[in-house]
């Protein structure tokens, strides 16, 4: 990582620049705001080490003088006055993080590493998008960081030959991710086949999934290719494979482990090239504990695993998504109003992506005029917002659940930077998620 100290004590820059050299990044150093604006010009600089008191120009002015010449670029800044107050004002400032003096190398060497992985992630999230614009027949719309994680994922998935395990609440856009993976994969020339397993009649499926031979079963006329022959060579996603009865896993994980399959009423068997990418949103864990599902076919189904955010943990992608449907199903030129998008961005979607949808498809059919006002809008969606109903204390609860809950989620339940992003100590953070029963599954 290019990384560029900012500070006018050079016992200071020195000592980081020794620490940064070891780790083998590539090290650039100024005594002054100045001076690492003028090197900042010149130079790649994915991060910067950001003394914020300094003679001449404060590293306030040289955080928002950097942020106005490159807004991606990654800054902690430093300080000998560490407060919430001071942490909040940096937050705002634009900083990334902020470390106190004097500074603790292992925590510094966290946040970098930190940084580092979500640098990778904004890479290979970028490269999909520009492969999105450029290449791929697919619309993926989304820019906030749950998105980045999930197609950054996607990408280094997609190279591997092995079954994917799609997990999501309904709505949230499985099958398009399953279309995603298929599509940069290396079997991209190659079919892209689906089966909904909870929309086929139980005594069909066998015939879906594996085809049949002429006189196999009453009004088996013909011989029939099932699923796993038509995406031969390619990709099968199968959604809603929770769904599947508990006598057809075993038909299916025979498939998965054999390479090999047999069309009802054929006792020969076809080896297949297919690659599965299974969806649900069923917890199949607990399917398992319960006897519903096959611990053996789950292993087999989970050999990696994906988890496509709701949208109510990543609103920031709501008015893209409106834009995107207001232009795709208007008849007309139609805009939404601010107070309008505001009372979308706080509902909660237990519908996810599919549920707004729907209803902008509904408001540009109904509306009758070219702006959407909040009066236009479901009476079921104006009451619903997050503030939620209920007493103080239980929405309260809901809230502090709701915050604990994505702060451990994003920071994948490491405790430790869970509970400096939310401003608390480890052990409020432990006190707090045995009251809520929050658990890693």
């Amino acid at each position: 990582m290019n990384i560029l100290i900012v500070d006018d004590e050079e016992m200071q820059r020195d000592m980081l620049r020794g620490f940064l050299d070891r780790q083998a990044h590539s090290v650039l150093s100024a005594a002054s705001g100045r001076q690492a604006l003028e090197i900042f010009e010149q130079s790649a600089i994915d991060l910067v080490l950001l003394d914020l008191k300094m003679e001449g120009m404060g590293g306030d002015e040289v955080l928002a003088r950097l942020k106005k010449k490159n807004p991606l670029v990654r800054v902690i800044m430093i300080t000998a006055y560490a407060s919430v107050d001071m942490a909040v004002k940096i937050m705002r400032l634009g900083a990334d993080d902020f470390l106190e003096k004097p500074v603790d190398l292992r925590r510094l060497q966290e946040k970098i590493e930190a940084i580092a992985d979500q640098l990778a992630v904004d890479q290979e999230a970028g490269e999909i998008t520009a492969m999105l614009d450029e290449e791929l027949p697919l619309q993926v719309i989304g820019e906030g960081p749950a998105m980045k994680e999930l197609l950054s994922l996607v990408r280094r998935m997609a190279r591997t030959p092995w079954t994917v395990l799609v997990r999501g609440e309904t709505g949230t856009g499985k099958e398009l991710i399953g279309r995603l993976l298929h599509l940069l994969s290396p079997r991209r020339s190659s079919p892209f086949v689906e089966l909904n397993c909870a929309a086929v009649p139980e005594n069909l499926f066998e015939s879906e999934l594996f085809g049949h031979e002429k006189g196999a079963f009453t009004g088996a006329d013909s011989r029939r290719k099932g699923r796993f022959e038509l995406a031969q060579g390619g990709s099968l996603f199968l959604d809603e494979v929770g769904e599947l009865p508990l006598h057809l896993q075993a038909k299916l994980l025979r498939a998965l482990q054999e390479n090999r399959i047999s069309r009802v009423g054929s006792e020969a068997d076809i080896e297949v090239d297919v690659r599965v990418i299974a969806a649900t949103n069923r917890d199949l864990k607990t399917m398992v504990e319960k006897g519903d599902f096959r611990e053996d076919l789950f292993y087999r189904l989970n050999v990696l695993e994906l988890e496509v955010p709701p949208l109510r943990r990543r609103k920031e992608d709501i008015p893209l998504l409106v834009d995107f449907f207001l232009e795709k199903y208007s008849f007309q030129p139609v805009t939404m109003n601010r107070q309008t998008l505001d009372v979308l961005v706080k509902y909660p979607w237990p519908g996810n992506i599919r549920e707004l949808e729907h209803l902008i498809q509904r408001l540009v059919a109904l509306t009758r005029s070219t702006t959407i006002v909040p009066g236009d809008l479901p009476r079921e969606i104006r009451l619903g917002q997050e503030s939620g109903t209920g007493d103080l204390g239980t929405r309260l609860d809901e809230v502090e659940r709701r915050l604990i809950m994505d702060a451990l989620e994003r920071y994948d339940w490491v405790q430790t930077r869970a509970a400096e992003a939310l401003g608390i100590s480890e052990r409020v953070l432990r006190y707090k998620m045995a009251k809520h029963k929050l658990k890693k599954e």
